[in-house]
């Protein structure tokens, strides 16, 4: 019954010169605060932390990783709700409790044979500065620092913590020729 169906035909539409900068992204950096969440801090009557996660987000990372890009995880504050997070979602590739985020990229970048060419980075604020200027793609959500919104080759219409990140990932997946086929799977 479902061959009787005419195939989707996706709406996301991005500039062709942003999708070119993106073709060659195989590893995409992610801060956390103001990035995968909305950047407030939320804390527990015994002071633990507390935060709040989009789904679209978490699938967004799920498709990156069936398409061959590696989500990676650096993030100047470690919590057990972000590791329990970052573990359901299998990212594992992870720096947390850094604030000199550059150091821990270049080591995940060797870890994987790859160099800045090929990352793209996601952040809001000035730790997030060394990356960003030096990946290939740097993306903020609208809501970041003004000098981080300066030097991003894409700014999301979504905010954090709210789908920005999937729309990062779903610029990454039409750069990569896989979005159409993993939209018409996810609609059989």
């Amino acid at each position: 019954m479902s061959s009787d169906l005419p195939p989707l035909r996706p709406t996301l539409n991005f500039a062709p010169e942003l999708l070119l900068r993106a073709q060659p992204v195989r590893v995409v950096f992610f801060d956390v605060d103001g990035v995968l969440t909305d950047g407030g801090l939320y804390f527990s009557e015994a002071g633990e932390t507390i935060k709040r996660f989009h789904t679209l987000d978490g699938h967004g990372i799920k498709l990156l990783q069936r398409a061959g890009i590696t989500p990676a995880v650096i993030s100047g504050r470690d919590a057990p709700a972000l590791r329990v997070r970052l573990g359901a979602l299998g990212v594992t590739h992870l720096r947390l409790g850094t604030e000199d985020k550059c150091p821990a990229a270049e080591s995940i970048l060797a870890e994987l044979g790859l160099d800045w060419s090929q990352a793209a980075a996601m952040g809001d604020d000035w730790p997030d500065l060394s990356m960003l200027r030096r990946a290939a793609l740097a993306c903020a959500p609208a809501t970041a620092h003004v000098e981080v919104l300066a030097l991003a080759h894409h700014v999301t219409a979504r905010a954090p913590g709210m789908g920005a990140v999937r729309e990062l990932c779903d610029l990454l997946l039409v750069a990569s020729g896989r979005y159409a086929s993993e939209l018409e799977a996810a609609a059989r």
